[in-house]
């Protein structure tokens, strides 16, 4: 990896982590609760695209509100991730953000 390449991925490693930190939960804890989230994608899948297209804290606070629309009451249904304009990154096959290369 090129120094260049390395510098620009020192800004993602917090989006990253918080990322390896959902994907721990998806697959050991959300299995626990069975398929009971009433919007599309679930919860969690939506924390992982919020992480990834907005960064820790905006992701991180996206999915708290997602979480407070999430009542017994509450219609459900489709509400995925609004993506992000400034969003310049790739992401690899397991979800991370890695920077765009400029060859």
């Amino acid at each position: 990896m090129h120094a260049h390449a390395l510098v620009r991925s020192v800004p993602l490693l917090p989006r990253n982590l918080g990322i390896s930190v959902l994907h721990v939960y998806r697959s050991v804890i959300s299995p626990l609760y069975g398929d009971v989230c009433k919007y599309y994608p679930s919860c969690s899948a939506y924390a992982v695209g919020a992480v990834q297209q907005h960064g820790l804290i905006a992701g991180t606070a996206r999915t708290a509100a997602r979480l407070a629309r999430c009542h017994p009451w509450a219609a459900g249904g489709v509400d995925d991730v609004p993506s992000s304009r400034h969003f310049r990154h790739k992401l690899t096959r397991h979800g991370f953000v890695v920077p765009m290369r400029k060859d």
